[in-house]
């Protein structure tokens, strides 16, 4: 049955705007951003078809690619863009979020901080979050791609990490298999970068690796 023909109160545009955004189902929400399903679903059963296939997971759906959104009856480049930025929004508004952390007094503070950087990627990201005093002084991707430590130009990264004045950093990466087990690169380089800083009053506080969920200090292994 078309969404028009639903009960006033039933409808999801008509629901927002009397009961708020926080009132409304995924499912809900989606539809109000295809606008418009097909002869045969409304968009509330087509944003449940796209839900069905991620198993409602929405950090799934985040990253379907615009081909596979079309994939659905429905679902053209427009809608499959329109999907994807509002998708994007909110990733931006988590970033930002994490923006204003002003301090990192422990790993789960660096866990929260670089999170929306690292979460729900398919690949890996080095990131330095550089710090004086436990003050957040900025945070950098160094390296991203299939991570080859031995790649990492150390000479250059201690360069930037003078150049912010930084006396303590923490660095991280992310490991999107889920698993958390430190290879022996991850520990090869933490050690290097570890020595390095003593010589050059520059403190490694941690280095983490980070899933989609959870966190893993690397600190002990090394």
């Amino acid at each position: 049955m078309s969404i028009k023909k639903w009960h006033e109160d039933d409808r999801p545009r008509e629901k927002l705007m009397k009961r708020g955004a926080r009132n409304l189902s995924p499912s809900e929400l989606i539809a109000i951003i295809l606008g418009s399903g097909t002869k045969n679903l409304s968009a509330v059963d087509l944003a449940k078809q796209i839900l069905d296939s991620v198993n409602n997971d929405l950090s799934r759906l985040e990253h379907v690619s615009l081909n596979r959104l079309q994939e659905f009856n429905g679902i053209g480049p427009a809608k499959a863009v329109i999907l994807n930025a509002a998708f994007e929004l909110g990733r931006r508004r988590a970033m930002q979020q994490s923006g204003t952390v002003k301090t990192v007094k422990s790993a789960r503070d660096a866990f929260e901080l670089l999170l929306p950087h690292l979460q729900n990627l398919n690949h890996e990201e080095f990131w330095v979050i550089f710090l004086r005093k436990n003050k957040v002084l900025g945070a950098e991707r160094v390296m991203q791609g299939g991570l080859d430590f031995s790649q990492i130009d150390l000479r250059l990264f201690w360069k930037r990490v003078l150049e912010t004045n930084a006396t303590e950093i923490i660095i991280a990466h992310n490991h999107p298999s889920g698993n958390k087990e430190p290879s022996r690169a991850d520990i090869d380089i933490t050690r290097k970068i570890k020595n390095a800083g003593e010589s050059l009053s520059v403190r490694l506080l941690d280095h983490l690796i980070i899933t989609d969920d959870a966190y893993l200090s690397i600190m002990p292994y090394v």
